[in-house]
């Protein structure tokens, strides 16, 4: 057939632009296609407006998969150093604020502008805002058929995303084409998610919306193949709901329904032993001992939740039940009945399963000229930049290969 395009790519957020880019630039004639008004609304609201683009710390570690070794390939062969080495060039302020983590100064309408000059670079033509009714393969590609009529081209990328945030625009097309061209799908959830708990249980700690600390978070492994652990030391935030914070958006990536998370609210102590040591020398109420070291209020949701007077003095308390009491502190053992789903989700975890694609171009094994990158594929970063790294990396090698 008379191809129009080399590349049509399905998708105008970090991953697409920046395959977009790279494909152009080589020479490619390439089609970048978007449903959206507005472009690349997931990287404008990034960061508080301020796009938290790449961690300099980004390692394959970082990232959760059902094939943990797919993502090195492409982490590897373009690093954080290498966007970064782009930004200084469009001389964009930046900052490091957290852990590596990395931020514009003013905003992150510079990175959208960034790729959107990159794409231009190559001649890219936009398609956008137009909806894609269907990707059918024929001899010589694929057509492309949209609501502003077919295109025709050698390769298609799918650069569609996940589910996360629908308000702006989050689809399943790019599960759907996978789909239907026999792609299997690791099944998609909400990640970086804050957490619920319902019930009686949680009804102490409701009045405690708003208090935040740090603390240490962990998650057992689950059970099955799908079994992971993770544990981090960030902010915690008390919701009327739950828990959020980057504590809980961290370890919501690991945590597998029915299995309890567990929190010390106190890393650097062991609360039983500073109590039970204090009880002949402190003649003190055990709730302003704890006030010491922890938010009032909270206190007083800990206290109530494990059966305690709220007048009750630390020199009267048992061993055993300040024992009790320091678990519940440094080992608090909790199982949300959900989460805050797509709505508040950062990413989606899961997607197209990577063991279909080949690591070194993102190209779907079994049809050639079918490429998927981003979010849309079963690679998911920590919080802090780790994602956008991906989009980045994955975009950059499909964007060399196509």
């Amino acid at each position: 057939m008379a191809k129009q395009y080399d590349v049509a790519v399905i998708g105008a957020g970090a991953a697409g632009m920046m395959c977009a880019a790279v494909a152009a630039q080589r020479g490619k004639r390439v089609m970048l296609i978007d449903h959206a008004e507005k472009l690349a609304e997931k990287i404008r609201i990034s960061g508080g407006g301020r796009c938290n683009f790449t961690n300099i710390n980004a390692a394959p570690q970082h990232f959760l998969s059902e094939n943990p070794h797919f993502c090195k390939s492409a982490l590897s062969r373009y690093t954080a150093q290498d966007f970064l080495a782009l930004v200084k060039k469009y001389r964009i302020a930046h900052h490091e604020k957290h852990r590596g983590q990395l931020f514009c100064d003013e905003s992150s309408e510079q990175i959208i502008a960034m790729l959107k000059s990159e794409c231009e670079k190559g001649g890219v033509n936009w398609r956008m805002p137009c909806k894609v009714e269907s990707v059918s393969k024929v001899e010589e590609g694929f057509v492309v058929a949209t609501d502003h009529g077919e295109i025709e081209a050698s390769s298609v990328v799918i650069a569609t995303g996940g589910l996360s945030i629908p308000k702006i625009g989050a689809t399943d097309l790019g599960y759907r084409i996978a789909t239907q061209f026999g792609l299997p799908l690791v099944e998609p959830r909400p990640g970086l998610v804050p957490l619920t708990f319902d019930g009686p249980s949680w009804a102490p700690f409701v009045p405690l919306a708003g208090i935040a600390l740090e603390v240490e978070v962990s998650t057992g492994s689950g059970k099955g193949k799908n079994a992971k652990k993770g544990h981090f030391r960030e902010d915690l935030l008390f919701t009327h709901r739950g828990l959020s914070g980057p504590a809980i958006l961290q370890i919501s990536s690991y945590w597998q329904p029915g299995t309890p998370i567990v929190l010390n609210l106190l890393p650097e102590m062991d609360v039983a032993e500073e109590l039970i040591a204090g009880k002949t020398t402190i003649k003190k109420q055990l709730g302003n001992v704890l006030a010491g070291w922890l938010p009032a209020r909270l206190v007083d949701g800990l206290l109530l939740a494990n059966g305690f007077a709220p007048d009750a003095r630390l020199a009267d308390m048992p061993d055993a039940k300040l024992r009790k009491l320091g678990d519940a502190i440094n080992r608090w053992a909790i199982v949300p009945t959900g989460s805050e789903g797509y709505r508040k989700a950062e990413v989606t975890l899961g997607g197209v399963d990577t063991r279909a694609l080949s690591q070194q171009t993102m190209m779907a094994k079994d049809v050639p000229g079918l490429y998927f990158i981003g979010e849309t594929v079963d690679v998911t970063g920590w919080l802090g930049g780790y994602n956008f790294q991906w989009a980045w990396a994955s975009g950059f090698v499909a964007g060399q290969s196509v």
